[in-house]
């Protein structure tokens, strides 16, 4: 049933949407580094797409601020910059805490939500160094997971779609600067405990014990993420 819908969903998609997705996706996973130039003929001979589906996706690229006008038909990666990011986690602590707060009086509420980020939380307590050797480079298996973690959220702020939308908006980018640590496994495996501390609290339903969770976990990515920025990253360019 999921291959179905997947496969339903990859049919409705435009050129141009393919196009937006695999780019968002390889600028996310640095694949397309910062500062890569995007040549509109390149890009479509890569991704087999004509040249119009290719302007599309970059328009969408400029406004989703993954990608920078540097001049005349002249577009590159967007930038990570220090001070964005940290102007990034400003708003995470205040969206994300609240979120963990309303996801813990859901869970007080409704057993499958408690189950569900119990079940997280037992999975997260499971990842260390050595599972994460065992995953492709790319750490795609720690990404999903952390991921379900989201989408478990989600589900709790069903009757809180403001918010949902406002942390939703932000995810493209704090996904970009996660990724700068896929090399770290000890900061990963860290990462992990992190989310399964907030699970836990949000399965207890203790939502200040969820939101202080929250709070420490994006104190110890910001730090974290600080570390592992590229040289350069702290003048501050055009960025997303």
């Amino acid at each position: 049933m999921a291959m179905d819908a997947a496969v339903q969903r990859a049919s409705a998609l435009t050129s141009a949407d393919r196009a937006f997705e695999k780019l968002r996706t390889q600028i996310v996973e640095g694949e397309l580094a910062p500062g890569a130039p995007l040549a509109e003929v390149e890009q479509a001979t890569r991704l087999g797409v004509s040249r119009t589906p290719v302007r599309e996706a970059f328009a969408r690229l400029i406004a989703a601020g993954l990608a920078t006008e540097r001049g005349p038909r002249s577009l590159v990666v967007s930038d990570i910059d220090a001070a964005d990011v940290a102007a990034l986690f400003d708003l995470r602590r205040a969206l994300d805490e609240q979120a963990a707060r309303l996801a813990a009086a859901r869970a007080s509420a409704d057993p499958h939500t408690a189950a569900a980020f119990a079940n997280l939380a037992d999975r997260f307590r499971a990842v260390t160094p050595s599972t994460l050797a065992d995953d492709d480079p790319q750490r795609h298996g720690y990404y999903a997971l952390v991921a379900e973690f989201d989408a478990a959220l989600d589900d709790a702020l069903s009757r809180s779609p403001y918010l949902a939308a406002a942390i939703a908006s932000t995810r493209v980018h704090l996904a970009r600067v996660r990724r700068l640590a896929r090399d770290d496994d000890a900061r990963l495996a860290a990462s992990a405990a992190e989310h399964g501390a907030i699970a836990r609290a949000i399965a207890d339903a203790d939502g200040e014990r969820a939101a202080a969770a929250t709070r420490l976990h994006l104190h110890e990515a910001l730090t974290s993420i600080h570390r592992h920025l590229p040289p350069g990253a702290g003048q501050n360019q055009e960025t997303p």
